[in-house]
């Protein structure tokens, strides 16, 4: 009796195995190494890819010595387990500071167009102007910042190593350019699947042929390979808005409350969602799209009603989940030493 036992807990062991997702061997990537089906990143002027810039860069990235009191990082923000996001709705600055707007995640952040919410940043090597300087994030003053690593024989010798000069604002903002422009994320079970490594679960194959079709068109503005247009759009996520968004940048009325519109890689990661945190999970981000949003003058005129059953909601779920990038956010070589 005590056989048969024994052998049932063995077959009953074997089924549930068979229905669990395959476990794939993802390798971490090297540094730089373009992911399949991406292009190349952007060239830069008088930032050209060294590892020595790189190692100045994540130095900088990880050390609190960027802000005026030396309590937070960049990584403080964009956390590396989270794909370089965050998980609350506003990350705190100096002397528990709230922040304005959520993090979002600096993944593939290298093809990016322009930075910010209202796309008021045109590259990499300017953008860090803008936490350095912000009363709720660094609250510092890069000149200042300058002599403070001019006086770090780690930092100085590093700066000359990379760019022959001392760390200066040159160095500082294209060290930490050179080192975000290495985050590069392509390796997700959708990739795999894509390439023809892995089979995406039923749940996940149904959502990405609703994501992809006609009837919701998701990919209208959530296409391409980083699953985004990097145009600016209305949601219709309220009907009045505290934040002007774009209109901030430009003073357009038609730009009033509208946002750059993100990359849905690695989304499941990057909770909560909205440029204000308010959608605490993908579930709440669908049901808001489902309904079609909020009425405003500047709501993008792809949202409409998708009529979805509970089913198809999943679904969706399901897909948008197999886009994170597990060898990505574990690779050690994005680590804090």
């Amino acid at each position: 009796m005590k056989r048969y036992i024994f052998f049932g807990m063995i077959f009953l062991l074997l089924v549930a195995c068979q229905q669990e997702e395959p476990v794939v061997n993802m390798p971490f990537p090297l540094l730089m190494e373009i992911p399949d089906g991406f292009p190349d990143i952007p060239s830069t002027e008088e930032n050209e890819f060294t590892e020595q810039r790189w190692k100045l860069g994540k130095h900088l990235f990880f050390d609190p010595i960027m802000s005026v009191d030396s309590s937070i990082s960049c990584a403080s923000c964009h956390q590396p387990e989270l794909a370089f996001s965050d998980d609350i709705d506003f990350s705190l600055g100096v002397d528990q500071r709230l922040g304005t707007r959520n993090s979002p995640s600096l993944a593939n952040v290298a093809y990016h167009p322009y930075l910010t919410r209202e796309g008021g940043v045109p590259t990499l090597e300017m953008q860090v102007l803008v936490p350095i300087q912000e009363h709720n994030e660094f609250d510092f003053n890069i000149v200042l910042l300058a002599e403070r690593l001019q006086a770090d024989s780690m930092y100085v010798q590093m700066a000359l190593n990379a760019y022959d000069r001392q760390p200066d604002p040159f160095v500082i903002t294209r060290a930490l350019a050179c080192f975000e422009r290495s985050l590069l994320s392509g390796n997700s079970l959708y990739d795999q699947h894509n390439r023809g490594e892995v089979s995406l679960s039923p749940p996940a194959l149904r959502g990405k042929e609703l994501f992809f079709s006609e009837r919701i068109q998701c990919s209208n503005c959530h296409g391409g390979f980083n699953f985004t247009n990097y145009d600016f759009a209305n949601n219709g996520l309220y009907t009045n808005y505290s934040d002007e968004g774009r209109f901030r940048l430009t003073g357009e009325d038609q730009d009033r409350a509208v946002f750059k519109v993100p990359s849905l890689r690695n989304i499941e990661l990057s909770a909560p969602y909205m440029h204000d945190g308010s959608l605490s999970t993908l579930e709440a981000v669908i049901a808001h799209y489902n309904s079609g949003g909020k009425e405003h003058t500047n709501k993008s005129p792809f949202l409409q009603p998708l009529l979805l059953n509970s089913q198809e909601k999943e679904d969706l779920v399901a897909f948008l989940k197999s886009l994170t990038d597990y060898s990505f956010i574990e690779n050690p070589i994005f680590k804090q030493e």
